[in-house]
């Protein structure tokens, strides 16, 4: 069998499934089984089994991957580590989406609240700081719904640096598990996040910072 042939067998296995199985998974060539060993139909994951240590881990690894810079936090360190990630930054005057409740920030690092300022505007301060709406470990992705904790989506694509706080529970294993907890919010503009923005459309050289900002940092703030 061709790898074509593969694929196309694999979709239509897939869309051959009732549904009423929970949670097929994936189990080698062959189909997926379900806990009696009867065949699902199914031919893909839809449900991670990582425990909340290695789901940080590997979404930490993967933000990496993407050039992402990533700190590690417990609950009680945040203002820590905000505090250190903009002072390393050099940053002094930042936007904040306007739902988001910072802890206090260092000293000469001003903090202002997004109320619809304009981009010219934007592109003056030094970096913005949202929550997220979840995070996607296999991929590492970080998805951005609009809700008030992350704000308007010019306020994440303008400014050239972005410092996104990820919650330990807000961290899936895969996408079929994103999309379920984004369900809820469907009717808004999503922004999905795999790394800093970048590019190489133009003789496959890469270029960062094109379509958003050129440096991406995350806090992770384990459980």
């Amino acid at each position: 069998m061709s790898g074509r042939e593969e694929v196309l067998a694999r979709i239509r296995a897939a869309l051959a499934y009732d549904g009423e199985t929970a949670h097929p998974a994936i189990t080698g060539p062959g189909p997926a089984v379900d806990s009696s060993g009867a065949s699902t139909g199914a031919q893909f994951q839809t449900w991670g089994d990582l425990e909340p240590g290695p789901l940080l881990d590997l979404l930490a690894e993967r933000l990496a991957d993407y050039r992402a810079i990533v700190r590690r936090a417990a609950p009680a360190e945040l203002a820590a580590a905000l505090g250190a990630a903009l002072a390393d930054r050099g940053a002094r005057r930042i936007v904040v989406a306007p739902g988001l409740d910072l802890p206090a920030l260092p000293d000469g690092i001003k903090a202002v609240p997004d109320d619809g300022i304009p981009a010219h505007d934007l592109d003056a301060f030094d970096g913005v700081v949202t929550g997220a709406a979840v995070a996607i470990a296999e991929t590492g992705t970080i998805v951005l719904d609009g809700s008030p904790d992350q704000g308007r989506r010019a306020i994440t694509l303008v400014p050239d640096y972005h410092l996104c706080i990820v919650h330990a529970a807000q961290v899936v294993e895969l996408v079929p598990e994103a999309i379920t907890r984004l369900a809820a919010g469907a009717d808004r503009p999503l922004t999905w996040i795999s790394g800093p923005s970048a590019t190489s459309d133009i003789e496959l050289k890469r270029v960062e910072g094109v379509h958003g900002p050129r440096t991406l940092e995350v806090i992770l703030v384990g459980p």
